[in-house]
């Protein structure tokens, strides 16, 4: 097999006074290596590995990127589908709809409702999510789901309250109903 140098020298690209200034030049580095017990540092090849090492971690990075969009793409199509599935209907009639005010960040918005699903909105058992621009009511159940995935969606989650506040000033609480009690 013929080397590189020879290959070169046929070609005419370099003449036999340069290589063997470079034959020359790589023994001499040989013989510092072995005196001195250090290794030459190849600066080529140190370039390459770290080149190397900064594109792997590039693309380390734009796949995480490419991975988290593709991951809240995933969660927003489950939203929009919990929304699409358990959506209700705000008004049954167009007369007689009620206007009902909530805040979106810090803004005043205004949906028209029938009365009884203002009184759902009320009590909780409603809930309003903010989706692709338009505001849709969902069960409460539902609400929470698309609170787990995304807190920002939903605009009113009322949450339950720990004791009714009738049951503080009950004259009766002092008396207890024992178990074997009978009607």
């Amino acid at each position: 097999m013929v080397s590189l140098q020879e290959q070169l020298l046929k070609a005419g690209l370099v003449d036999k006074k340069k290589v063997q200034k470079v034959n020359q030049d790589k023994s001499k580095q040989m013989k510092i290596e072995r005196r001195t017990g250090a290794e030459s540092v190849n600066e080529s090849r140190e370039a390459a590995l770290e080149a190397q090492r900064k594109n792997a971690e590039r693309a380390r990075e734009l796949n995480a990127q490419r991975d988290a969009q593709a991951a809240q793409k995933a969660v927003r199509a489950q939203i929009a589908q919990l929304v699409q599935q358990n959506r209700q209907p705000r008004a049954k009639s167009g007369k007689g709809d009620i206007a009902y005010n909530f805040t979106h960040g810090s803004k005043i918005e205004r949906i028209y409702v029938s009365e009884q699903v203002q009184q759902h909105l009320i009590s909780g058992r409603l809930v309003i999510v903010f989706l692709n621009g338009n505001y849709e009511l969902v069960p409460k159940v539902i609400g929470e789901k698309i609170a787990e995935r995304d807190a920002d969606s939903v605009i009113q989650l009322k949450k339950a309250e720990t004791a009714p506040q009738g049951e503080e000033d009950d004259p009766y609480a002092d008396f207890k109903i024992p178990d074997d009690f009978t009607w």
